[in-house]
């Protein structure tokens, strides 16, 4: 029997425990993950662009996928969403597909209009409807396009050359007194400049960054 979550409260889950369900009006963070409170999803089997990248189109001009897969995500669960959690990844954040009110799976609807990849690395879910999407040339698939993934990893191997000991992720502090973190691919990574001063440092890793009591930061 699933445990219904209201937003805010504690969610206790690790490795594969029972599925625990969260609803309501989330916070977008970007194309694939949400926030209720202070509970992070992580929508399952689907990876978007990373904020600020761009994708190929038919004409040969760049388009922005990264934004055009936030803002479906919002227009889907607007109208409020049940999120299926299933188990919490390395960084406490819990894999989960989300259902409209009429039993819609938006996992999937972002991957059948061609605006994220079925991450195939973690699950084969959605394989067979990235395959139509795919043959249909639609949203990321109108011309080769570098994957998020690839993305991450170029901009990570990038930044580690540069970076203190070879950790590139920012801990930043903003004028808010906010602890947030800055992985080489968001988009105010150059612009962030650390100030160990002022109690900002330098992380090797996301995990490492959200144990000390950093936090993602924030598309929208």
């Amino acid at each position: 029997m699933r445990k219904l979550i209201i937003v805010g409260a504690l969610l206790a889950m690790s490795g594969n425990a029972s599925a625990d369900t969260i609803q309501g009006n989330p916070k977008i963070i970007d194309g694939d993950t949400l926030r209720f409170g202070d509970v992070t999803i992580r929508m399952f089997g689907i990876d978007a662009a990373e904020a600020g990248q761009t994708c190929q189109a038919a004409s040969g001009k760049r388009w922005r996928c990264a934004d055009a897969a936030m803002n479906r995500l919002e227009e889907l669960v607007s109208g409020g969403t049940v999120c299926e959690g299933r188990e919490r990844d390395v960084y406490g954040r819990v894999l989960a597909t989300c259902y409209q009110a009429d039993g819609t799976d938006v996992n999937e609807k972002l991957v059948a209009e061609g605006l994220v990849w079925a991450f195939r690395r973690y699950s084969d879910t959605y394989n067979d409807v990235e395959e139509v999407a795919k043959a249909s040339g639609i949203g990321i698939w109108q011309a080769e396009t570098q994957t998020p993934w690839d993305y991450r990893n170029a901009r990570w191997e990038m930044a580690e050359q540069e970076a203190p000991d070879g950790c590139p992720i920012k801990g930043n502090i903003n004028n808010k007194g906010e602890a947030i973190y800055h992985p080489p691919w968001s988009p105010w990574y150059n612009k962030t400049k650390i100030d160990v001063s002022k109690g900002e440092r330098w992380f090797c890793n996301e995990a490492e960054a959200i144990e000390a009591g950093w936090r993602a930061p924030s598309w929208r």
